[in-house]
């Protein structure tokens, strides 16, 4: 139980730390000063989803999303929101290809080729379908997350005393929920996708609780480094290289590493969530559907990193509120029918 329960943890948390989260761009986006009541409650409507996600999807044992987005919405909807997460997975995923190519940069590998060569690996991982992603996602996620709270960590409290400010005013508080909804089309894709490989309630409560908590904690951390670094982050394509700035050379390759594995797994987890919606109406194997669909992105990378996060994440995060309630409400909906 404890095994299958980490291995969905590091899924899901392999699909959100992303480009756009590990470098903290996603961050600033949507929390920055007075965020600490936030980045708490997206924390826990986080766990709520993902249980509540999981639980419908071994209940209807899902190959893919759309049983269960047709739990949630009805048949109606459906449709609507099938084509939202085509086109979420889609675009979202051209972000993780620009972040690559961004990243690669700090160690000049021009841009097109480091867009080139995280292409080249994402298809290369569907030779392995699914059991490929989670073992990647076993071993990089855990070291990302580690990486991320000791440098976070260190650079939070070598900060003098005089500088630091938890924030923990209310003002930012609606920031949790379309934080949360942001994330919430890339959950049903890729959860919907393994349904009928959840065996029991107990790992879907260590996998929900857990990553939860470790985002949550995370984010908190992250949020607060980058309030002290606010006036550089202007500068940076990668938030996360202001807090590095005065960390010696090897500290930024070490991390530009790290951030590029977050980058991979989350353009992973997007095509596979594409894919795993087509399986069973084509006859191709999944890794070149894979590199078809990665063939039809590359031109949206030409935008570059961070206009596409500012311009489409917050667009998504509002979209998604609806998905976001039906989600919350639905154990509710459930009880009152019964």
């Amino acid at each position: 139980m404890w095994l299958s329960g980490l291995k969905w943890m590091f899924l899901i948390m392999g699909t959100i730390i992303g480009a756009g989260y590990a470098s903290g761009r996603e961050l600033w986006q949507f929390f920055g000063p007075e965020s600490g009541l936030a980045i708490t409650i997206f924390a826990v409507c986080f766990s709520i989803c993902c249980t509540i996600i999981m639980k419908i999807s071994k209940k209807l044992n899902t190959t893919h999303y759309i049983p269960l987005l047709e739990q949630l919405v009805g048949r109606k909807l459906t449709k609507i929101y099938d084509y939202m997460i085509m086109v979420y997975l889609f675009t979202t995923t051209a972000v993780m290809l620009a972040g690559g190519g961004a990243t690669l940069e700090i160690v000049n590998v021009p841009y097109v080729i480091g867009i080139a060569i995280i292409s080249l690996l994402v298809i290369c991982i569907f030779f392995w379908d699914t059991k490929g992603i989670l073992s990647i996602n076993a071993i990089l996620i855990p070291l990302l997350s580690i990486s991320l709270i000791a440098i976070l960590g260190f650079f939070y409290s070598t900060t003098p005393a005089s500088e630091l400010t938890l924030s923990v005013e209310l003002a930012n508080w609606p920031a949790a929920f379309t934080f949360t909804a942001l994330n919430i089309l890339p959950l049903v894709a890729i959860l919907g996708a393994v349904g009928s490989e959840i065996k029991t309630e107990g790992e879907i409560w260590i996998a929900s609780l857990g990553s939860g908590v470790i985002l949550g904690g995370i984010s908190l951390l992250y949020n607060e480094s980058l309030v002290k670094v606010a006036n550089d982050i202007m500068f940076y394509e990668i938030p996360l290289f202001a807090i590095l700035k005065q960390y010696p050379y090897i500290m930024i390759i070490f991390m530009s590493v790290l951030l590029w594995a977050a980058i991979y797994t989350t353009a992973v987890s997007g095509v596979f969530g594409l894919t795993s919606r087509f399986r069973g109406k084509t006859k191709l194997s999944t890794w070149i559907v894979a590199g078809i669909t990665i063939l039809f992105m590359l031109p949206f990378t030409t935008f570059g990193f961070s206009t596409l996060v500012s311009f489409l994440y917050p667009i998504y995060g509002m979209l998604n509120l609806y998905i976001l309630a039906a989600i919350i409400i639905y154990p509710i909906a459930m009880n009152a029918k019964s």
